[in-house]
């Protein structure tokens, strides 16, 4: 059964059914309770689309993804499975919609067909027209990080400039003089991608208050990508004795870099970063790292939505998580007279 079929029936046209399911735009007392009793007899999802009607609301949130044709990171899938488990657990359905590129039709239609009740945004920028767009639209959303004016949006983020400061500094107590940051891409970089740009900000500064030298370090997310750099990196900079990234994806690439250059983790070579705790404890030997709470952060951001779905006017909430640094076995003091190239394999 569809809405045709129920708007043939209650002598209405489609559109005016839809409206009444929306909430769109305002139905006659008698059409709603006509296009309800039809709703009811066909047995058209009848308790989520009676609550619809009852509430004028769909009962559904929207959660905006990078594009299909990425490959989400672990960090990206946990954050998606908890915002459906979260949801589930208060009686909504996830509508997943890409945005970006050829995609931004989808996330047009999420915003002005009134499919969901408020959407929440991921990877974004710090000048992101989405979030104006949904703030022209007056829907509520929640953002999983924060744009550079956050001011209106409400948003649960990691503090990505102070851990990236603390992992530096951590280097930097062992006695690491030449760090790199394996950071991003460079099309994400160049969009504006928040956690990269702060992740720049807590390198340098990181490096002016130790007086170190650094290098950043564009990078994809995938391993082939992560192993590329850190071979460029080796031979451009064979003086670097440690790297701190935020590319999780890119450490099994990393690692094997690392490994045919005959490089021993930690005692060659440091490395630390901020990642999800399954890619930190993976690496071998586990990661210093701090640990992103993607689950925590994914159920949080369904419980913001819920709060401005319900009271749209309450000032914007803001919170910045720190995760503590957890020290595992891939940071060492440097090693005695600088990195160990000896057995580095030829490229």
């Amino acid at each position: 059964m569809n809405i045709g079929e129920i708007a043939r029936r209650a002598g209405v046209s489609r559109s005016t059914v839809s409206y009444a399911l929306s909430g769109k735009r305002p139905v006659a007392a008698g059409t709603r309770r006509r296009i309800e009793d039809v709703i009811n007899e066909l047995g058209y999802r009848p308790n989520a689309t009676a609550r619809a009607l009852k509430e004028g609301r769909t009962r559904t949130i929207g959660l905006v993804v990078p594009p299909a044709g990425n490959r989400l990171t672990h960090m990206q899938l946990d954050f998606v499975a908890s915002v459906v488990d979260a949801a589930a657990r208060v009686d909504l359905d996830v509508l997943l919609s890409p945005s970006g590129g050829d995609h931004d039709r989808s996330f047009e239609r999420l915003v002005s067909e009134s499919r969901v009740d408020g959407v929440i945004l991921m990877e974004i920028r710090l000048a992101d027209p989405r979030v104006g767009r949904l703030q022209e639209a007056g829907l509520p959303f929640v953002g999983i990080g924060h744009t550079a004016g956050d001011h209106q949006m409400s948003w649960i983020d990691v503090d990505y400039a102070g851990l990236v400061q603390h992992c530096v500094r951590h280097l930097a107590d062992l006695g690491h003089r030449r760090v790199a940051l394996v950071t991003r891409s460079r099309e994400l970089i160049s969009a504006g991608y928040g956690p990269a740009h702060r992740a720049r900000e807590g390198f340098q500064a990181a490096l002016a208050e130790r007086g170190l030298d650094g290098v950043e370090v564009p990078c994809g997310d995938d391993a082939r990508s992560g192993q590329e750099c850190v071979e460029a990196l080796l031979r451009s900079h064979p003086d670097v004795t440690a790297v701190t990234t935020i590319n999780e994806a890119a450490l099994p690439g990393v690692q094997r870099a690392l490994a045919d250059a005959g490089l021993e983790v930690p005692y060659d070579f440091s490395i630390t970063g901020v990642a999800a705790r399954t890619w930190a404890e993976d690496f071998r030997p586990p990661l210093t790292a701090a640990d992103v709470p993607a689950l925590e952060m994914g159920e949080k951001a369904v419980s913001l939505l819920v709060e401005r779905i319900a009271a749209p006017d309450t000032p914007p909430r803001h919170i910045l998580l720190t995760p503590p640094i957890s020290l595992r076995s891939s940071t060492a003091p440097v090693p005695t007279g600088g990195p160990a190239r000896s057995n580095r394999a030829t490229h």
